[in-house]
């Protein structure tokens, strides 16, 4: 599938936007007393990007966000028109950026046996191919730039049965994407994410040791490593390096009726315990973001649950003395 945008158009564009969008950070007044870069995922509450803005801001008293897809498109696909649209709409509600969840290396490494993670239909609204990762993270970078930020999500490929004789060459394209990036001043941060070939606390720290660059730092997502099997925290999170923890998303998980696999859950109802995983993140340090990524829908709509699981991470903050 081709990239639906206009490369030249798209990059002329978005440079313009850029410098505005560095203005518009320092302008802002916080509205929640943290360590942290308290975030949420636009696209978990609405496609309304204008909707999510307003809930996050004013109801949530947020003032970042995250973006990951908006008016039924993946973020690297919106075009000119609509990144500008998107900046005013941070502008509105002094929203600041924590970075561009993008899709990158969410593909099958080529070569490889085909992943039985590897989806039919696109993942939110992505589906980009492996020949197209390039556009995908030049794309990234310059929406981060015309967005004010300086960080893009990206992964390490579908899942594979065996993935040691494809993992140097995997390692390789890595480090050579975050040292791209990186020239731009723009951080890659890497999601452990179980349909990936990263899941867990303890895969990450091996990755993180195999790819040596200070461009490429982790997306914590203990819930991703508790649905891998792994205790996230503390056993997952003591394995890793610290300084190279760059992003955490927030969701909760919980084992199915029959023990046979985990769901999610909101915040607070679930098998991880955020009150000491963000206990340890501040005294570690950490001042990065801290992002709801709901994916529960328990309360029969995305926005219901949002609101709900924001509530139960709220209060795990305020136990653990982080707001």
């Amino acid at each position: 599938m081709p990239l639906r945008f206009s490369r030249r158009d798209f990059l002329v564009q978005t440079g313009a936007l850029a410098g505005a969008a560095a203005s518009g950070i320092r302008a802002h007044a916080a509205t929640l007393n943290s360590p942290f870069r308290i975030a949420v995922i636009n696209d978990e509450i609405t496609q309304d990007f204008g909707r999510a803005c307003e809930i996050a801001a004013r109801d949530f008293g947020m003032e970042w966000m995250e973006l990951r897809g908006m008016w039924n498109k993946n973020v690297v696909n919106l075009d000119q028109k609509e990144v500008a649209e998107a900046k005013r709409i941070l502008d509105k509600y002094k929203l600041r950026v924590t970075d561009i969840a993008s899709p990158l290396f969410k593909t099958d490494w080529p070569g490889a046996p085909k992943s039985k993670f590897s989806p039919k239909t696109p993942q939110f609204g992505a589906d980009f191919s492996f020949d197209q990762q390039p556009e995908v993270l030049e794309r990234s970078i310059a929406l981060a730039k015309a967005l004010g930020t300086d960080r893009v999500r990206c992964f390490d490929f579908w899942r594979l049965e065996d993935q040691a004789p494809f993992r140097s060459a995997m390692n390789a394209k890595l480090l050579e994407a975050a040292n791209s990036a990186g020239k731009q001043g723009i951080t890659l941060v890497l999601e452990n994410e179980g349909a990936c070939n990263t899941a867990t606390g303890a895969e990450a720290a091996k990755l993180l040791t195999a790819v040596q660059s200070p461009h490429l730092m982790l997306n914590w997502d203990p819930s991703n490593a508790a649905g891998a099997g792994e205790k996230p925290y503390p056993h997952g999170y003591a394995l890793l390096p610290k300084g190279r923890i760059g992003h955490c998303h927030c969701k909760d998980a919980i084992k199915s009726p029959d023990g046979s696999k985990y769901e999610w859950a909101a915040m607070g109802q679930g098998v991880v315990d955020w009150i000491g995983q963000f206990r340890a993140l501040k005294n570690d340090g950490y001042h990065f973001a801290v992002s709801l990524e709901t994916h529960w829908r328990g309360a029969g709509s995305a926005e219901a649950s949002t609101r709900q699981s924001w509530a139960g991470m709220k209060d795990e903050l305020h136990k653990a003395g982080a707001l």
